[in-house]
């Protein structure tokens, strides 16, 4: 799975493969004292549990203020060059044409690992755009990383695109396993961040019925602390 994400696979640094940050938009998600979530303090971080590689899209890009995210893409593509371990997730909106325009430019570069989908926040149903999505993603020999939805329909609409690769996030159901187990071409993942992987049996499980290859380690902003505890004591 590193291959695929163009990412080496290193045997002393750990990949978050799932993260986000703001960045001062006017759109960044709310902070408080006890959830920050600039890049600085991100970045602090990541250099403090030796992360050097982060697949990352902006809070702005995913959150309700569709709006921004061609512009958020534009910011985190210039970033990649700036920041040695930021790497890309470019943000697609299936009702923005423009962001598969953007998509179709970027996902060459070597920063960039795929496309990120978050239908829930962006308020569309994912299975009214599943096709084109998943084809403009096989065309591409993509990867996808989806927020939760419609779980359990995913790998009948996958199997019909062999050449695409799809994480679907927040590993925290069974649902989520046995997409992993059913899809005909093995091409269904899955990543530790959010708070579900806090579940006492959720990662065993999931090892234990689809292999740790399919389990991909992420954050999405919680405590890195918490979340690589969780992976290392499992």
């Amino acid at each position: 799975m590193y291959n695929c994400l163009s990412l080496p696979k290193l045997t002393h640094s750990p990949i978050d493969i799932h993260s986000h940050f703001n960045h001062g938009s006017e759109f960044d998600c709310p902070e408080t004292a006890i959830h920050i979530r600039g890049i600085d303090f991100v970045e602090s971080v990541y250099q403090k549990a030796n992360i050097s590689q982060v697949g990352i899209s902006t809070f702005p890009s995913v959150f309700e203020h569709t709006e921004s995210i061609v512009d958020e893409n534009e910011y985190l593509h210039k970033l990649t060059d700036e920041k040695e371990w930021v790497y890309q997730w470019v943000v697609i909106d299936p009702r923005q044409k423009q962001t598969y325009n953007q998509a179709k430019k970027m996902l060459p570069h070597p920063k960039v690992l795929g496309i990120k989908i978050h239908p829930s926040f962006h308020e569309y149903d994912f299975l009214d755009y599943a096709d084109e999505l998943f084809a403009f993603a096989n065309e591409n020999k993509s990867v996808v990383l989806m927020h939760p939805q419609h779980i359990s329909q995913m790998p009948s609409l996958i199997d019909n695109y062999p050449d695409m690769k799809l994480i679907i996030a927040h590993l925290g159901s069974v649902e989520h396993i046995d997409a992993i187990a059913n899809t005909r071409h093995g091409n269904i993942y899955t990543d530790t961040s959010g708070s579900a992987s806090s579940f006492n049996n959720v990662i065993e499980y999931a090892v234990k019925q689809v292999g740790s290859e399919k389990i991909l380690f992420g954050t999405d902003t919680y405590a890195f602390a918490f979340q690589f505890g969780r992976i290392a004591l499992s």
